[in-house]
């Protein structure tokens, strides 16, 4: 029995979806670790779309129990929603199948507003957020005021929660010339779904603990990616949780031991959305491109996202941070047209070159990347399941990639359908 973490190496939007998808069919059980419905997963099955945002990717296979753990912030209103939705798809959500922890912090009306309100603030500052309350909610959990999926069982304690977060964001409110919340209303609306989200409510690590007597293959799904972690990302340009496959553990309850393969999943090229620097970011014709043929656009806020040339010395930092044993690269056939691709190996830093990424934002700003430059293939790797069946160009880039990254790369994705993809190491066979 192995379990596995996927994480995203880059800034979120590498593809994890599919090779979610993928290895969900494989496993018994699909945790979610942190994020919210910030995060979104794009799967294509059978011909039919999916767009997750806070479910785990398993609630779209049958025999599968998907799980949200206690490091995820859940909007309860923007849940239910999600879970009409895919029902309507012909999908079976219920309480077999799909758990909540107990101990999850919930995302409430006032915290999208303020997230709203700090992001029109800021102006040319702002950090780019998709504006659901992610932020202000963890920002709640750290300082212990948060309500949790369990005070939804009591009326009597709800009410003490709520006087406690009113207390603070009320005073912040009022400062602000906004409305101000009204503890019933609010308990009211909360107390109006509180079955519908309890009937879901377990004690997570009990449940993974029973899992891992069990021999049951568990995967952890992270969202995001491990650049916008909130202490090793491009910070302040970064998420409020911690996307490290090292969250799977505190972020569900169980140790680190229960870990045993980290898969990081890596675009063949650099996207990012929202505001932060982007060291190989291209504003030219080439950038135009990669957008246009990787259809880059969020699942989430449907913002387009800013591409470039593959960053080698950021996914090697991600790999090292996040203790990545694989990678599984994707949208390798975004780079067909291409006459000549680029990786960055290093940078330049006031006149000097360093083989890492700064962690102050001012000198994240300032670097210039340094390139390698590879012949392109010029033809199709579209639906390509064969490794031998690349062009040479695309092994020998493959190949650069892979040494210079050091890690090894898993899988090659080259194709939205996943059965596009060339499988060279499976991480649950290991």
């Amino acid at each position: 029995m192995k379990n596995v973490v996927v994480v995203g190496s880059q800034w979120g939007d590498e593809g994890k979806g599919k090779i979610v998808d993928w290895l969900s069919d494989q496993a018994d059980i699909v945790v979610r670790f942190q994020g919210g419905h910030n995060a979104g997963h794009t799967l294509v099955i059978d011909g039919v779309t999916y767009k997750l945002r806070l479910l785990p990717s398993g609630i779209v296979r049958k025999n599968k129990i998907s799980i949200i753990g206690n490091g995820v912030v859940v909007d309860p209103w923007a849940l239910l929603e999600e879970i009409k939705e895919i029902k309507s798809k012909g999908v079976d959500v219920n309480k077999d199948n799909f758990i909540i922890s107990e101990s999850a912090s919930l995302i409430l009306p006032f915290h999208r507003e303020m997230d709203e309100i700090r992001e029109e603030a800021a102006g040319k500052n702002k950090i780019g957020t998709t504006r659901r309350g992610i932020g202000p909610a963890y920002e709640d959990k750290v300082g212990r005021r948060s309500i949790r999926v369990m005070d939804l069982r009591s009326e009597s304690n709800l009410d003490h929660r709520l006087e406690t977060v009113l207390l603070h964001h009320n005073a912040i409110r009022k400062g602000l010339g906004k409305k101000i919340y009204k503890k019933n209303d609010l308990k009211k609306e909360l107390l109006k779904i509180a079955p519908e989200i309890l009937k879901y409510s377990q004690p997570v690590w009990l449940k993974i603990d029973e899992f891992k007597k069990k021999k049951k293959k568990i995967l952890f799904e992270g969202a995001q990616g491990i650049l916008l972690d909130v202490d090793h990302g491009t910070y302040p340009f970064v998420t409020s949780s911690n996307t490290v496959a090292a969250s799977a553990a505190t972020g569900s309850g169980c140790g680190p031991n229960t870990i045993h393969y980290v898969l990081g999943i890596t675009k063949a090229y650099t996207t990012r959305v929202g505001e932060g620097p982007f060291p190989t970011e291209l504003n030219d014709k080439i950038g135009k491109l990669l957008g246009s043929r990787g259809k880059e656009f969020g699942t989430v806020t449907s913002r387009k996202r800013r591409c470039g040339w593959f960053d080698g010395v950021l996914v090697r930092q991600a790999i090292k941070i996040s203790g990545i044993d694989g990678i599984a690269l994707t949208k390798l056939d975004v780079l067909d047209e291409l006459e000549k691709i680029k990786i960055c190996v290093q940078y330049e830093l006031d006149g000097k070159k360093i083989d890492y990424l700064p962690a102050a934002v001012e000198d994240q700003i300032k670097i210039k990347p340094i390139y390698k430059t590879f012949p392109g293939w010029k033809s199709s790797t579209s639906g390509i399941r064969n490794i031998e069946k690349l062009p040479e160009n695309a092994k020998k880039y493959i190949s650069a990639v892979e040494d210079f990254i050091g890690a090894k790369i898993s899988s090659i994705s080259t194709s939205p359908e996943r059965e596009d993809t060339i499988l060279l190491e499976n991480p649950f066979d290991l």
